[in-house]
């Protein structure tokens, strides 16, 4: 047995909308297209899946009656040039976060445009 990570599955009310965000964002190609299923390739032999759920309530984070349950953390070198990127794609800014005293503007977090928490950090 020999187990590897394929994807990571988000569930949205538009897979193709945010699989385009998302494949933006990481400057990737969506890789298969169903009704209900995009796929975006994003390393060797794994991706990011985006399910439709027509009923998908988004997390409110940080309000623990809907958690955020997952997020993702995109590294980037220019966290300016990385959020305005992500503004433009449809990301909305939820704060910025200091991790240390002295690393001021080191980590920004989001919700992409189906709600899910995600970070750009440098």
């Amino acid at each position: 047995m020999n187990p590897r990570l394929h994807s990571v599955v988000l569930d949205c009310p538009d897979p193709d909308a945010l699989a385009r965000f998302y494949a933006g964002l990481l400057g990737k190609e969506v890789s298969h297209r169903s009704d209900d299923w995009v796929y975006v390739l994003v390393g060797e032999g794994w991706g990011l899946a985006f399910q439709r759920a027509p009923d998908h309530r988004p997390p409110e984070w940080p309000d623990p009656e809907r958690p955020q349950q997952i997020h993702l953390d995109v590294e980037v070198d220019d966290i300016e040039e990385a959020e305005r990127l992500a503004l433009e794609l449809g990301a909305h800014p939820l704060r910025k976060v200091k991790v240390e005293e002295d690393a001021d503007d080191r980590f920004r977090v989001y919700t992409d445009p189906a709600g899910h928490p995600f970070c750009l950090e440098y």
